[in-house]
């Protein structure tokens, strides 16, 4: 009798347990890739959709700062210049880029229109008493802007960021999720000073990809962190528990059972893509059958007067 109470026993606990923690795991296979507390708080307290520019209302970047590791390419206006200067130039980590007889100067933290009035100025001041050489600058390497994607994905790490990224582009560049990745509690977390708030929200990464919805699609900024948790056991086991109640388990509506309006008479529209449909009017039914209208039926020959068959070419008393 022992060992079916202890079987009863351990069988209680462990629903116990399933029922207080939900989605823990209490250090059974643990996924490898957690959330913090004060991640999860953060991006709890997030309001969905966030203030912040995403796909279908993406915004533009500021001027690109040049930093170290970029690279720039410096040469004449008129490429008959007699103007000689070495060719891809490298940002050093010093800031600085090589001109060769005419020295180094400090790029970093400046815009390019910038760099192009220092240049002019470095070297038509070594040029004196000649004509004024104009120069150009182009940015031919964005290697110092980029963003992060970490957890699971296939293919970590960090990718040159060229303004128009949202986090589904750079969940695809990282290769995608895993078989093991919690879809659903996804975040993103941006950089922030060492004594300011911080900023995490919400992805909801399934209601991106199959139900088109852009709320959580962000465009991303340079130093966006996308991190993507492991899933746990009871997540695995039971994930409509642990799904439940969360920033991505918002209502949805179709557009084509008259939630926008659209069977109404209403459209949708995104960019590319409008659709307009007008009110259908429904029909009345008739409300009673039409008459019945008798068919003529044509005599036969025999019916016919001696004289007709001769008109109608019919074999006939004239015609013997």
């Amino acid at each position: 009798m022992r060992s079916p109470i202890r079987f009863l026993g351990v069988f209680g606990v462990w629903a116990l347990t399933f029922a207080v923690v939900g989605c823990e795991t209490l250090g059974i296979s643990p996924p490898a890739n957690q959330l913090l507390p004060d991640t999860k708080a953060i991006r709890d307290s997030a309001p969905v959709p966030a203030p912040v520019p995403r796909e279908l209302a993406k915004e533009l970047h500021p001027p690109f700062v040049i930093e170290p590791g970029d690279t720039l390419l410096v040469q004449p206006v008129e490429l008959d210049a007699p103007l000689r200067l070495p060719p891809d130039q490298t940002v050093f980590a010093d800031g600085t880029i090589d001109l060769g007889t005419y020295g180094h100067l400090v790029v970093a933290g400046k815009t390019q229109d910038q760099i192009v009035t220092e240049v002019q100025q470095l070297i038509n001041a070594k040029e004196k008493g000649k004509d004024a050489i104009r120069v150009t600058v182009r940015i031919i390497g964005r290697n110092s802007k980029v963003y992060y994607v970490l957890g699971d994905v296939n293919a970590p790490g960090a990718f040159p960021i060229n303004g128009r990224e949202t986090v589904l582009d750079g969940i695809i560049a990282a290769g995608g999720l895993t078989r093991k990745a919690s879809e659903q509690n996804i975040v993103l977390s941006r950089p922030t000073p060492p004594d300011g708030c911080r900023v995490v929200l919400p992805v909801c990464y399934t209601n991106i990809v199959q139900l088109g919805d852009t709320s959580t699609n962000y465009q991303l900024q340079p130093g966006d962190r996308i991190y993507v948790p492991g899933k746990g056991l009871l997540e695995g086991l039971r994930p409509a528990r642990c799904q439940r109640g969360g920033p991505c388990n918002r209502p949805q509506v179709g557009c084509w059972n008259g939630g926008c309006g659209v069977m109404g008479g209403g459209s949708v529209s995104s960019p590319g893509f409008h659709l307009t449909l007008p009110t259908v009017p429904t029909l009345p039914a008739p409300a009673t059958a039409p008459p019945s209208i008798p068919v003529p039926i044509a005599p036969s020959p025999a019916s016919l007067p001696p004289a007709l068959p001769t008109m109608i070419g019919l074999p006939g008393p004239l015609n013997q």
